[in-house]
């Protein structure tokens, strides 16, 4: 006897979102928090059985969404700094907030609800960059979500490291305390910026996270103020800069790159560091486009992320991927520019990539990790269902019933089933007061 812990039937299954082929009537075994079976409904074993059946008819099943940078806990500041430029939004509204308000009480219940809110649109992993990242940690980790947790550093006073000459120490105690802890979560370091980290603090973390084997994530080339200062100060592109410092590999991970001068995309090529592309972000800030078809045309790992909710408003994938699409195909004038595919795998496969997660989750296939989720692809908006790229210009997070992640059913029938998010929900309405007051 075959015995799983979970069977999905009857389901149109969509397995690598990057070639795009619906299989219909297929299903979906998971034993372990493992893919052990997928195929057609007419050559499932007669001998297999298991704990509990999901009967997906009328749905479709694919990859759980990757979601490559986040700051979860800042969720508490949607809509507190709107319509504002990068640096005013940063240094008047949003850094001044931080430092009344956030607190480990307060990264905890808020990344608690940033999970619940990606839960609820399909996302089943999260790169997440803050302050007090063991907060967000266990917070993730309760919702039972993958992440990749990555602990803040910045050069001056931050939540939870108030004397900056101790931003790399804490960075290595958080590292410390959660490799190998969890295997849903894998700690990395979040250098801020190279405006608001000094060369030598780049380095040294940077040496943190090669000997502990982590990721490195920086924000790079956002706006162009930011790209004009750094060639100023350091006479070269944030890129070049990075490079120059020895610190692009493929483990190094930077985000928007939206200012990016001949030569930096193929620094970014030949060293295998991977890019991130935030475009509601971007767009929100007026930040700018970023040159995804040329990355991605010589081979640069891309993710899609939403960033946080202070500068976007929402986690929402199925948003991000229609957005993206249509502003570039605008931008170029070219309606072929980043296809519907390409997004899906940006969001699904290549995300997981970005990630260091390649081989683990981003596909469906027997050995990988079981991330995925069941997709009601009979409402309205999504009949007829010709292709998947229909999920990028029409899909909605309201259209996702059923998540899983490693094994688990963590989201049935729209309803969270890993925490209680009505007490999240309250937990960070009481913090909200505190947002109204003042501090």
């Amino acid at each position: 006897m075959l015995n799983h812990d979970l069977l999905i039937t009857n389901a149109t299954l969509l397995a690598n979102p990057a070639d795009g082929h619906l299989q219909e009537k297929a299903y979906l075994a998971i034993a372990n928090g493992a893919i052990a079976g997928i195929g057609k409904m007419d050559d499932l074993p007669v001998r297999l059985e298991a704990e509990r059946i999901i009967d997906a008819s009328g749905k479709l099943v694919l990859p759980g969404l990757v979601n490559c940078h986040s700051h979860g806990a800042m969720t508490l500041f949607r809509g507190l700094a709107d319509d504002l430029e990068l640096m005013i939004w940063l240094n008047e509204h949003i850094f001044p907030a931080e430092g009344r308000l956030v607190d480990a009480h307060m990264v905890y219940w808020c990344s608690k609800l940033a999970a619940a809110e990606m839960i609820m649109g399909g996302t089943t992993t999260v790169a997440d960059a803050y302050f007090h990242e063991d907060a967000a940690a266990r917070a993730y980790c309760e919702a039972g979500m993958r992440t990749v947790a990555a602990q803040g550093i910045i050069d001056f006073p931050a939540p939870g490291v108030p004397d900056p000459t101790h931003n790399i120490q804490a960075a290595a105690e958080f590292i410390t305390a959660w490799q190998g802890k969890n295997p849903l979560l894998t700690p990395a370091l979040f250098c801020h910026s190279p405006y608001t980290c000094s060369p030598e603090t780049l380095q040294r973390a940077k040496k943190l996270a090669r000997e502990t084997g982590s990721l490195f994530f920086i924000h790079l080339a956002e706006t162009h103020d930011e790209a004009t200062r750094i060639k100023e100060q350091h006479g070269h592109t944030p890129v070049s800069l990075l490079h120059d410092l020895g610190l692009l590999d493929e483990k190094t991970i930077c985000v928007h790159c939206v200012w990016l001068e001949e030569g930096d995309i193929e620094l970014l090529r030949k060293t295998g560091a991977k890019v991130v592309t935030c475009p509601e972000s971007n767009m929100k800030l007026g930040s700018g486009i970023a040159p995804l078809a040329e990355l991605l045309g010589v081979g640069v790992v891309v993710g899609l992320g939403t960033d946080g909710c202070a500068s976007n408003n929402d986690l929402d994938l199925f948003q991000e991927m229609g957005s993206c699409a249509r502003l570039h195909k605008v931008a170029a004038h070219e309606p072929t520019r980043l296809p519907g595919l390409t997004l899906l795998n940006m969001a699904t496969d290549m995300g997981a990539e970005v990630l260091g997660l390649a081989g683990q989750t981003g596909r469906l296939a027997v050995g990988l990790r079981a991330d995925c989720i069941i997709i009601d692809h009979q409402q309205p908006h999504l009949t007829p269902f010709h292709n998947p790229e229909t999920l990028v210009y029409a899909g909605r997070v309201s259209d996702v019933s059923t998540v899983i992640i490693d094994g688990r059913v963590v989201m049935q029938d729209k309803r969270i089933l890993s925490f209680d998010l009505d007490e999240t929900l309250d937990e960070v309405r009481k913090l909200a007061k505190r947002v109204r007051a003042g501090g």
